[in-house]
């Protein structure tokens, strides 16, 4: 396909230049908001040439040439690894999963800010952030007019390019031009004290306008790239995370049995991962017909779904697909495009729709401790994973809120189920359900202390029961109250003994 029918704009293909041309306008120390969300719909070349440019000005004596690095979510080694192995970050948020970020941010050489993902754009239009000084985003074309086709994933991309004084466009010729119609870009949030409702009321509708709107006038340079996501094959479903999707399908079954969900469920979240995308392939053998979806990332598993007919319609910001599965994507898009729409991050994890949609949250987590708090982002208290990324957006406002996770990790040498959790992401008040391979636990409606029991009875490992029953029984004769009873010189010590010994 020529260049010309990808950009389609006179003056905008006037701007095209090299990768390395575009990363020279992108000042040191400049606010960079890029596309990408979860591995998908983030630029290729141009953050690669940035990265380049930042090394070589460190190896030249410049050692604070740096940028503050804002995303839809986590990107992909052309983006987050190359400007972290170059030292190139000041400040990320809102979310990411790179080893080279996280081993800098942990060590103290890069900030972090691990944001809720509906407040990112919000909190950027605020003024909250700081000035955005240039955007770079990926589109899959343009057209005469200057709108922008999405490419994969949507994030943030609207705020960017309304928000950046400069945009850099980042043209990858190896999306389809067949995602155009995909997508639902949504221009009616206000500022308060304007805001007005949100007109959507099924995960299906569409609200907005099928492209992105950029002034032209803004736009600095258009790079080209012919490049596919990041696409990461998934583990098949392991034993364990078969039991755990054995025990959500259980658990919802009841539900439809006992009035509290219509026979097609409410529409379904799932976070990322092989735990998630296990639960989805359970969901996609199981009894429930005609499902829909309403989420922040399309991964495998629903893909599956749609497929099958099980799920009837999804709503996401982006996609995260293994190679084979971006490859069936792309081979029958014409199918798909009537099944699924990409929105904003700020619509698809906006709080007030997921309750008014009552979407069924499932997340994954790092551990819970008997009484139902959940950490999802800390390993051992201080050391970041990933972030919090949409779960809490979910969690809170869920008609059910459902955390699971295998009930070790580490070989069996660490619980999952603690006395106390050392980092709190989601507090005992937006948990009303956690899972393991062992069992789940409903705790709506329950006392702290029943509460500890079912999970204890349900969810722990039983090489760790007997002594999470112990701790309970000991700290109910001896904590200073018996509402949430702890030993605070022990409620940390599994944690201590494992960074002391390897082993909790």
């Amino acid at each position: 396909m020529p260049l010309a029918a990808r950009i389609q704009n006179a003056a905008l293909l006037a701007k095209v230049m090299t990768a390395e041309q575009a990363a020279e306008l992108i000042p040191v120390g400049a606010n960079v908001g890029m596309s990408g969300f979860t591995g998908a719909g983030y630029p290729k070349a141009v953050p690669q040439a940035l990265a380049a440019r930042l090394a070589a000005l460190h190896a030249s004596g410049q050692t604070d040439a740096r940028i503050g690095l804002w995303t839809g979510a986590s990107t992909a080694p052309e983006l987050d690894g190359a400007l972290a192995k170059a030292q190139g970050i000041e400040m990320r948020l809102p979310y990411q999963s790179d080893p080279t970020c996280r081993k800098l941010i942990n060590a103290g050489q890069m900030l972090y800010t691990d944001m809720h993902l509906s407040h990112v754009a919000q909190a950027a239009w605020f003024g909250f952030l700081g000035k955005l000084d240039v955007a770079v985003v990926e589109v899959v074309g343009i057209l005469p007019d200057g709108r922008l086709i999405p490419s994969t994933s949507v994030g943030n991309n609207k705020t960017w390019l309304d928000q950046a004084d400069k945009v850099i466009l980042e043209v990858n010729l190896h999306q389809d031009p067949a995602l155009e119609g995909m997508h639902d870009i949504y221009y009616g949030t206000q500022l308060p004290p304007h805001r007005l409702p949100i007109p959507l009321v099924k995960a299906s509708d569409r609200i907005g306008q099928t492209h992105l709107q950029c002034d032209p006038a803004k736009v600095i340079a258009v790079a080209v790239t012919d490049h596919a996501d990041r696409n990461a094959a998934f583990d098949p479903p392991s034993e364990v995370s078969s039991q755990i999707a054995g025990h959500i399908i259980d658990f919802l079954q009841h539900e439809v049995k006992s009035g509290r969900l219509p026979k097609e469920l409410l529409p379904l979240q799932s976070g990322v991962g092989n735990v998630a995308n296990a639960v989805l392939a359970g969901l996609n053998q199981g009894p429930f017909e005609n499902l829909t979806a309403y989420t922040e990332v399309l991964q495998d598993g629903m893909l599956d779904m749609l497929r099958s007919g099980k799920l009837a319609f999804a709503s996401a910001t982006a996609l995260s697909l293994s190679p084979d599965a971006a490859a069936e994507f792309k081979g029958n898009i014409d199918f798909y495009r009537e099944r699924i729409v990409l929105r904003s991050q700020e619509i698809s994890n906006h709080p007030e729709l997921v309750r008014r949609l009552g979407v069924i949250a499932m997340n994954a987590m790092i551990e819970a401790d008997i009484y139902g708090n959940v950490n999802s982002t800390h390993i051992m208290g201080s050391s970041i994973m990933n972030g919090i990324g949409g779960s809490g957006d979910f969690a809170r406002n869920a008609y059910l809120s459902i955390f699971m996770t295998p009930s070790v990790a580490k070989d069996g040498q660490i619980s999952c189920i603690v006395p106390m959790v050392s980092h709190h992401d989601h507090t005992e008040h937006d948990v009303q359900v956690i899972v393991s391979e062992q069992g789940l636990a409903d705790l709506r409606g329950l006392a702290p202390t029943q509460r500890a029991q079912l999970i204890v009875e349900r969810c722990a490992h039983p090489s760790f029961r007997p002594q999470l029953l112990d701790y309970m029984a000991r700290a109910r004769h001896s904590a200073a109250g018996l509402h949430t009873p702890h030993m605070l010189d022990e409620a940390l010590s599994w944690h201590s003994r494992y960074l002391k010994t390897g082993r909790m």
